[in-house]
Parts: structure tokens; sequence; C-alpha cells
């Protein structure tokens, strides 16, 4: 019974929040999920613009100050929250094991999309990296920004973006939890887009639509489903992969980051 309990309750929360997968759910202290995420058809998807919309005052308002909280020591979580916080330090983990391996980072450009408080930008900084990183909320960079400053970190400048308007050629482009927010005919655009940026190799991390997900969310329909705050989407990894390659660019490395309620994989391109 319990373990029926932890996966009735793991498919309910897939079926209504974000942060199964990465950085947009919606939890308060006492547990209770208070995002929603949909899976879009040709009738009820919305506008990329919708979209960003959305996240941006999300994450600028009441999501700033709950990710925050996430992405920190900060003892103000509970236990779902602390679950995100060591899944998305797993993956950041093995980034920077990968680039700590390949000892090569030092000098080099780096481009981080949506770089949320810095959990990626501010250490490749501190392994000699030039970053330039972005986030669509402001709130989000100012923080990462302050966090970078706090440590004194003169090579990494935060400024705020969208996605689709950064600019610039980078060695290595990484953009962690993020794709989360496009919707699915989006997503190859978007993983091009940052193809078109990196001179070397792209890092990107996604939630991966399989039929396990897939099966928890219809399980989790069966559930009450309480107020949204932004919509969620998972992503097919052939289409990540596809847009890759037309990119130019190989799959070198992969991992999936699994935990209770954070689900993300984790490709590193190079081009060839």
């Amino acid at each position: 019974m319990k373990t029926f309990s932890k996966y009735a309750f793991a498919a309910a929360y897939l079926a209504t929040a974000t942060t199964a997968f990465a950085p947009s759910a919606s939890l308060n202290n006492n547990n209770k999920i208070i995002t929603q995420t949909t899976t879009p058809t040709a009738t009820q998807l919305f506008s990329t613009v919708d979209d960003k919309t959305e996240v941006r005052e999300y994450f600028n308002n009441e999501g700033f100050s709950r990710w925050n909280k996430i992405y920190s020591d900060s003892d103000e979580v509970n236990s779902v929250q602390l679950d995100i916080r060591n899944g998305h330090d797993q993956t950041i983990q093995k980034i920077l094991n990968w680039v700590k391996d390949d000892g090569d980072i030092s000098g080099k450009s780096v481009c981080d999309c949506g770089c949320g408080v810095g959990s990626l930008a501010i250490p490749l900084a501190m392994m000699g990296a030039e970053v330039s990183a972005s986030d669509i909320s402001d709130a989000m960079a100012t923080e990462a920004a302050a966090r970078a400053k706090s440590l004194g970190i003169e090579n990494a400048k935060f400024y705020t973006s969208d996605l689709e308007s950064v600019t610039g050629k980078y060695n290595t482009v990484t953009c962690v939890d993020v794709a989360i927010h496009y919707p699915t005919d989006k997503m190859a655009e978007m993983v091009e887009h940052l193809c078109s940026l990196a001179d070397d190799r792209v890092l990107i991390s996604f939630a991966p639509k399989t039929w396990y997900y897939e099966l928890l969310k219809k399980i989790g329909e069966l559930f009450p489903g309480p107020s949204k705050t932004t919509r969620a989407y998972l992503h097919e990894e052939r289409v990540v992969r596809d847009a890759l390659e037309r990119s130019g660019f190989k799959v070198a490395r992969e991992e999936m980051t699994g935990t209770n309620f954070y689900f993300s994989r984790l490709l590193e391109a190079k081009r060839v």
C-alpha cells in the first residue's frame, strides 16, 4: 500500500505540476500542489508569446520567491521542493563533471540560456569560463548577478532576455530545465537557435516524453486539479536529437536524472 500511495501521489503530481521535471512548479510549504501541466492539441495550443508572458510574470513574482529558496541552502522548503532541489543539483553536477573531465573550459566562452539564479553559470565562471548568462525573468537574472558579485566573480555577466533574443557566438551553449516551457511545435526551433549560437557544443536538458510519464499523467488526471501557474511540456527525445543533427551536431554524452519529483534528460552535443 505504501508503494502504491507513493506512485499514486507521483501520478497526481505529474498531472498537475511542472516541478516534476523542471523549474516551473508551484507548491506551498504544506505540499499543496498549485500548478497544472497540459498537453497541447491543435485547438488548445497557446502561442509562444502567451507562454513567455506567463513564465515571465510567474518568475518575476511568486515563482521567484519560491524558486529562489529551492535553488539555495534555505531550510524554508518542503520535502517535495527538497527532492526537486536535489534532482536539479544532480543535473548541474553531471554537467560540471563533464566539463571538469574535459579540462578545457578556462578562458572559453559560455552562453547559459535560462540561467535562473546562476546554479550553472556561477560554478562555470569559477572554473574560469567567460560566461554570458540570461533569463526571461529580471528577478532571476538580478539574483544571479548578486550571487556572483558576493563571490567576487567578475568573468560572468547576467542580463534579462528571452531565449530567442540571445545573439552572439560562444564555445559552449547551455540550456538546463528550460524546454519545459516550450510548446512541442516550438521545441525543434528552440534547439536549432541554441545550436546557431554554439561554435563547439550544446548542453540541453528537457522533460522526456515517455510512455511511463505519459501514463502517470493520465492516472493523475483522475485526481482533482488545482489552479495552475505555468504550462509544462514534455518532449520526445527524437525531436531534440533530430534538431541537433540538422544543425550539424552529434550527441556525445547523455544522462538521465530521476528523483521522486524531478525527471530530466541531459544531452551534450558537439559540432561535427
